[in-house]
């Protein structure tokens, strides 16, 4: 409950907790719950105990802000970034109230126009898309989200603009754009340019002129090796984003929220909620099965939960307002996934668990559609929707109704495994989320299961406090090994293999970073990026282990088993 003191509950002028963590809980349950038209009780009791017993969590601004004067609820923006110096620092004004409120946002750069291209109102030449992104991350250095942390931005050059050679490798000196996510925008057409190592032409965006022509596989090659080098950039696939836009008459969907899980228009926000997966099978002398019923309940809620936060929120600009009540995107996804496969005795890189991957999320989305049409049944559809896929015959109260998210604070809160990720190591230490201070964690999991399957006592403690792995204790069965393999001992091919299953029933997308040995050469990250746009994912990133000096997981190392 560290995590909740030090950022959730409400704190008096001298900085002491005012609540409890179930006062917080009842909080936002009534914030909630008070947009229902009938049996606002029920649903906050129903709400309160969803939170209280760890099943579901909303994003972090809901926890922070539901039913505090002027809430900001949601975590995800995107904000437009047009070729003017007057728009591009009135995005950074409202970008700054958003970071102040606890949201991320997302930007595309790609409108302004390259470095040195002329102004005609001044004669003087342009500073290019990259260093306005250097002002943005200045700004966001200085502003705490929520008061808590400094602001998560994404920024996306698409890759035909005149500046993305200099783009790709913007972050490798090791101190440009640390607040942000940079990824570029990819297009089918660039990469059967690359594939066929063909000549790819620059596109000025404010003529719309062919600027000059450049090696497809050389830019590729620049962008590979700055992603080997420090983890970015990513990429965004937005041919496959825009080919399953619900909404696209509305326009073509330029840029996603920080972490990639959620494509939006400019203006549009996001509500996100994360099932925890660990709950919805219990430990016995044998692996149990999944409580489907149970799901479907969470789910239910879940998407009530997250169409409730849409009503009752408080919106910082009225055209993010405008466009969240026209389409009522929301986000539900999971956490605990790692956790559930330990569980039921299932290795992460096993067809086996793939498979329950499709499985599971395949029962998630359609269940999410069915309440969102119940809940359309009693309150409406949203006002987009004849405008949309779904018109005339699904009957939705949400444009968008499921996202996989990172899930960094609220499995820690629920204390389980991030997000669909493997365990990353089975004790870590992890920086960056109490301030300053280092975390030591030891996966109550790990005790838990090898204790059941009686392979715990001190010597096999001490291994994996060392390690942070059992890879190396002659003492436990291969098969045991296997179901205990970390982020990075788990080939790449599976990584994507669980970002695929669920993508394939996400309507939204799937944030997931492919954890790499820092052995990992810069040839296998093209094979990777590659298999990632075969695969038809809508976005892809990477991060090989040690590639930045401040990494957020690290292996515990010699730590004492008091400090996990």
């Amino acid at each position: 409950m560290l995590l909740l003191e030090e950022r959730y509950l409400q704190k008096n002028g001298q900085g002491a907790s005012i609540e409890t963590p179930d006062q917080l809980f009842r909080r936002v349950a009534r914030h909630i719950s008070s947009v229902e038209n009938k049996k606002k009780d029920h649903w906050e009791n129903c709400f309160y105990n969803l939170m209280a017993k760890m099943e579901f969590l909303p994003n972090s601004p809901t926890l922070m802000n539901a039913g505090l004067p002027k809430g900001q609820l949601s975590a995800c923006f995107v904000l437009p970034i047009n070729d003017s110096l007057d728009d591009i620092f009135t995005t950074l004004k409202n970008a700054a109230l958003v970071h102040q409120s606890g949201g991320g946002t997302g930007y595309n750069f790609s409108r302004i126009r390259p470095k040195n291209d002329t102004i005609s109102t001044s004669g003087g030449k342009s500073s290019g898309p990259i260093a306005f992104m250097k002002v943005y991350d200045a700004a966001t250095e200085h502003v705490k989200q929520g008061g808590k942390r400094r602001g998560a931005n994404m920024g996306i050059l698409n890759v035909d603009h005149p500046d993305i050679a200099q783009f790709v490798i913007a972050k490798l000196d090791g101190n440009s754009l640390q607040n942000f996510n940079i990824s570029v925008g990819i297009t089918d057409h660039f990469m059967k340019a690359m594939i066929n190592t063909e000549k790819w032409e620059l596109i000025n965006p404010r003529t719309g002129q062919s600027e000059r022509t450049i090696e497809a596989k050389e830019l590729w090659d620049s962008l590979i090796h700055a992603a080997w080098k420090t983890g970015d950039p990513g990429l965004i696939f937005l041919d496959t984003i825009n080919a399953h836009n619900p909404l696209f008459r509305q326009g073509r969907i330029q840029s996603t929220n920080p972490c990639g899980e959620v494509p939006l228009f400019d203006y549009e926000s996001c509500n996100l909620g994360s099932i925890n997966l660990a709950k919805i099978v219990g430990l016995g002398s044998k692996p149990s099965n999944i409580n489907w019923d149970k799901l479907k309940l969470l789910v239910q809620m879940g998407i009530r939960f997250l169409d409730n936060v849409i009503q009752c929120n408080h919106y910082l600009l009225p055209e993010v307002a405008e466009m969240a009540l026209k389409n009522r995107k929301i986000g539900l996804g999971v956490m605990g996934w790692a956790e559930l496969l330990i569980q039921l005795e299932i290795p992460y890189a096993s067809k086996e668990a793939v498979q329950l991957a499709e499985k599971l999320m395949r029962f998630i989305q359609e269940t999410s559609f069915n309440a969102s049409c119940n809940i359309a049944k009693e309150k409406g559809c949203y006002p987009a929707w004849e405008e949309s896929i779904h018109y005339p015959n699904l009957h939705l109260r949400n444009a968008t109704c499921n996202s996989i998210a990172p899930t960094g604070s609220i499995s820690i809160i629920a204390n389980t495994s991030y997000s669909i990720e493997p365990l990353y190591a089975l004790a870590f230490k992890r920086t960056g989320v109490l301030g300053t201070k280092t975390q030591q964690v030891l996966h109550p999991i790990v005790k838990d299961k090898l204790t059941q399957l009686g392979h715990w006592n001190n010597a096999i403690q001490d291994q994996i406090l060392e390690t942070g792995s059992i890879r190396e204790v002659e003492s436990i069965p291969d098969h045991i090994k296997k179901l205990f393999e970390t982020s990075l001992e788990i080939p790449w091919k599976y990584h994507l293999e669980h970002q695929r299953a669920f993508q394939k029933y996400t309507d939204n997308a799937v944030s997931k970073t492919i954890n790499l040995p820092s052995s990992t050469s810069a040839s296998d990250i093209s094979e990777i990026y590659r298999t990632a746009w075969e695969f038809g994912l809508k976005g892809i990133t990477i991060y090989r282990d040690g590639s930045k000096a401040n990494q957020v997981l690290q292996k515990c190392g010699a730590i004492d088993s008091f400090g996990c």
